[in-house]
């Protein structure tokens, strides 16, 4: 409501005065709440230019441009429309992820949100997309208190970046953690545990539809979500994450 967020606001110096804000990651003092300093904010990988037309993946190489698809998407075509990264995974990144995913940080919200959103253009009011997040199961959702998930879409959904579609998705079926597996093991650990629920396809069908996660490692999880997605019906499914995995630091675990 506006009048919750007039009295944050307007309280916001006396926390600080009383709670000097300090950057999350290093712990040094900071100008304001629910941000980094600067050689924080710098050891972020944000990914920049030229980069994949099919999935945003960042080329190296100067030569490329935005227009070049890159040897993975050439080889297995996506089907997703394209992955909106704010950051790429790195030490910082992770720590990020760790905090907010675990350690329960979720006034970090805000702040991860709004690095996904630089990536993901304003809606269209009249066709906006719908941000949809990928599910965690009622089990895990109890024992966590929260879909990290979630919380981005909302971000994004105050944002401008589309129309808030919680319960788009639902793990049907409870997976093991996976973390620490490469990419053919996370590949049959999830397989066929995400759907639709029949109540909500009419609404996904005919509609563009932005896939939200923190993280996206293998894409293993988002390959089936997206899979999910199209066969209720949307037009399209983009992927935006907090931070993205390149190939090259997964096969190193596979």
């Amino acid at each position: 409501m506006e009048w919750r967020h007039t009295i944050a606001e307007g309280l916001a110096p006396v926390v600080d005065l009383v709670y000097p804000p300090r950057c999350p990651l290093c712990g040094d003092a900071i100008a304001r709440q629910k941000g980094l300093c600067m050689p924080c904010w710098s050891s972020l990988a944000i990914p920049g230019s030229p980069k994949c037309k099919r999935c945003g993946r960042p080329f190296g190489s100067e030569t490329a441009s935005d227009e070049t698809v890159c040897a993975p998407c050439l080889a297995h075509p996506p089907r997703h429309a394209g992955i909106a990264a704010g950051t790429l995974y790195n030490d910082a990144s992770r720590q990020l992820v760790l905090a907010f995913k675990h350690g329960g940080k979720i006034a970090f919200a805000p702040m991860l949100a709004g690095l996904i959103a630089t990536h993901l253009a304003d809606a269209d009011e009249s066709d906006p997309p719908l941000l949809v997040p990928v599910p965690l199961h009622r089990w895990r959702l109890w024992k966590r208190g929260y879909n990290q998930a979630a919380l981005l879409a909302r971000e994004l959904a105050k944002l401008g970046k589309g129309e808030l579609m919680l319960e788009g998705l639902e793990r049907h079926r409870v997976t093991p953690s996976l973390g620490g597996l490469g990419r053919s093991a996370r590949q049959r650990a999830i397989a066929g545990s995400i759907r639709v629920p029949k109540s909500r396809q009419a609404r996904i069908r005919g509609r563009d539809v932005i896939l939200v996660d923190d993280v996206m490692t293998s894409g293993a999880t988002s390959e089936v979500c997206v899979g999910a997605l199209l066969k209720a019906g949307a037009r399209s499914v983009q992927i935006a994450c907090f931070a993205r995995v390149l190939d090259e630091a997964l096969d190193a675990a596979a």
